[in-house]
C-alpha cells in the first residue's frame, strides 16, 4: 500500500515536472509572453534603452543614445499639460529646456532639448514651414563672420553634406515667420551632454532619436510657440 502511494506521488511530481516543461516549450513559442517575462524580469532592459536604441536602417545609422550622459528627467515621456495652445502646437520652454507637442485631453508629449546660448536666444511665434530628414547645413553670414573656419560650409560653397558630423543631425525643421525664414530650426544632435544646458548658436536641439520622433508627428504648416 505504501509502496502504490509512493508511485502515485512520483507520477504526480512526474506530471508537474512535465507539464512546467511544456509550458516552458509553449512560452519560448510565443514572443508576446516572453516579451512580458522579459518585461518582468530585474534584469529586462530599460523601456528608454529601446526607445533610443541604435537605429540601423537611417540613411546614416544612428548609435545608441548614451543615457548616461542624459538626466531621466529630458528624456522623452507622455505628461499632463494643461494649455490654451490648439492641438499640434509645439511649444519650447527655454527656461525648463523642454519641447512640448500639445495633444489631446490635455497630454503633451514631452523632450528635452538644448537651446541657444544667452546671447543668441530666439523667441516667438511661428510656423514650421519645411522639414528635412538628414540635411544639409550652411551656417549664416553672421556665424561665419564670427567663425571663418566654417566658410568652407557657406552656401556659396553648397553647405556641409548630411551625415553623422553635420551639426543639424538626422531631422530638421525650419521655423518661419510669415515668408521669413528666421534662421532658427530644431534639430538633432549626437551630442547628448548637451540637453538640458545652453549650449547652441540659437536652435532647439534634441537627440536624435526625439527630433526622428518629433519629425513623423509634426507637419508643415504647424504653430510652434518659444518662449
Amino acid at each position: 500500500m505504501q509502496q502504490n502511494s509512493s508511485k502515485r506521488g512520483l507520477s504526480r511530481r512526474a506530471f508537474v515536472v512535465g507539464t512546467a516543461g511544456l509550458a516552458g516549450v509553449a512560452l519560448a513559442g510565443c514572443t508576446n509572453t516572453v516579451e512580458q517575462a522579459e518585461l518582468d524580469s530585474p534584469a529586462t532592459i530599460s523601456p528608454y534603452a529601446r526607445m533610443y536604441g541604435p537605429a540601423p536602417d537611417e540613411q546614416f545609422p544612428l548609435p545608441a543614445v548614451d543615457l548616461t550622459a542624459v538626466p531621466e528627467k529630458y528624456l522623452r515621456r507622455q505628461v499632463d499639460y494643461e494649455t490654451t495652445e490648439t492641438v499640434g502646437t509645439v511649444i519650447v520652454d527655454t527656461k525648463n529646456f523642454y519641447l512640448y507637442l500639445v495633444q489631446e485631453n490635455g497630454k503633451a508629449m514631452r523632450y528635452g532639448v538644448g537651446i541657444g546660448r544667452e546671447g543668441f536666444e530666439w523667441s516667438g511665434r511661428a510656423r514650421i514651414a519645411w522639414k528635412r530628414a538628414w540635411p544639409k547645413w550652411t551656417p549664416p553670414n553672421d556665424m561665419i563672420a564670427r567663425q571663418p573656419e566654417l566658410e568652407p560650409y557657406s552656401a556659396a560653397n553648397g553647405g556641409m553634406e548630411p551625415g553623422l558630423k553635420n551639426p543639424l543631425g538626422a531631422r530638421a525643421l525650419y521655423i518661419f515667420q510669415g515668408t521669413r525664414d528666421t534662421l532658427y530650426r530644431l534639430h538633432g544632435t549626437s551630442e547628448e551632454w548637451s540637453i538640458g544646458k545652453a549650449v547652441s548658436s540659437g536652435c532647439v536641439r534634441l537627440l536624435n532619436q526625439d527630433i526622428i520622433d518629433l519629425y513623423d508627428r509634426v507637419p508643415i504648416g504647424s504653430r510652434i510657440l518659444v518662449t
